[in-house]
């Protein structure tokens, strides 16, 4: 489903919005697999926004289904800042680099 990298969704307007997959992973917790995405809008501070979803590997269908607990959310969150943070200390290491 999400092979290339990219797929599209409707929107709340109705228009049909081109999203990037930030990374994908399987719970062992919960048994789902879950897709991290953006549709490269910005927040109100001026942020990317990012959005996540349940998804079927191999469905056909490429469904997208909600984040139903909080537990849920800590996991996804946990993972974002992890990569963030490396992001972060790759950007400092290269500011060193000639």
């Amino acid at each position: 489903m999400f092979e290339n990298g990219t797929f599209e969704i409707m929107n709340d307007e109705g228009s049909i919005v081109q999203c990037d997959v930030l990374f994908t992973f399987d719970s062992d917790e919960t048994k789902k697999s879950y897709v991290v995405f953006t549709d490269n809008s910005l927040d109100e501070d001026g942020g990317v926004k990012v959005f996540a979803n349940t998804y079927e590997p191999g469905n056909p269908n490429g469904r997208l289904g909600p984040i139903e607990t909080d537990r849920e959310w800590d996991s996804i969150e946990v993972i974002l800042e992890t990569l963030q943070e490396s992001v972060r200390q790759k950007m400092d290491w290269s500011d060193f680099e000639e």
